[in-house]
């Protein structure tokens, strides 16, 4: 179980630091024209499939709460 957990941060911790370069890759192609929207628009879904696995990852990794 203990490996399994490790497991769960250790990707957690590899889908946010590409969530962070990825929106250093989206800044960086705003600001160089010609802007390629097609290509940004592309990024910015990669960003939110990666954000929505960050969002499941964590909700794992918290234990349930009975209020």
């Amino acid at each position: 179980m203990l490996d399994d957990e490790e497991e769960l941060h250790e990707m957690l911790e590899q889908l946010k630091m590409e969530h962070r370069d990825l929106d250093v890759v989206i800044s960086q192609l705003a600001d160089t024209p010609p802007v390629d929207f097609l290509r940004m628009q592309r990024l910015k879904k990669r960003k939110l499939a990666l954000k929505d696995q960050i969002s499941k990852l964590e909700s794992l990794l918290l234990p349930d709460i009975i209020a």
